[in-house]
């Protein structure tokens, strides 16, 4: 099982913009599709993002057209670009390495990372 770290969290004002990064150890990162998921105090884990081995892309509603998630298979890491960020986005992000993709979501595996916080101030 692959170890997954993120970083880039911190504290931001609301519209401002964050970088997220989740390097993967272990071979074969190419071959595996990735999804970024937060959770808020008092509140479940929810989707954010997903990239598939192939690039493809879905985004939860709530962040489509302000986040982009890429990945550099070169750099065995998966970013989240967040832009344009709310108090809404306050939450842990994780990263989730070998999940599948199914009508648009991502189903994630039982591989996280420790997650990295974020805090929009309004």
């Amino acid at each position: 099982q692959a170890r997954l770290v993120e970083s880039g969290g911190g504290l931001v004002q609301t519209g401002g913009s964050l970088r997220l990064s989740c390097i993967a150890s272990g071979p074969s990162f190419s071959s595996y599709s990735m999804g970024w998921f937060r959770q808020a105090p008092g509140k479940e884990r929810e989707f954010v993002a997903t990239i598939s081995w192939g690039s493809l892309l879905y985004y939860a509603d709530s962040v489509k057209d302000r986040f982009i998630i890429s990945r550099d298979n070169d750099k065995s890491t998966l970013y989240l670009q967040m832009n344009n960020l709310k108090p809404e986005d306050t939450a842990v992000y994780y990263c989730n390495q070998g999940g599948r993709i199914e009508n648009r979501r991502y189903l994630p595996s039982d591989s996280w990372g420790q997650g990295t916080q974020v805090t929009v101030s309004s």
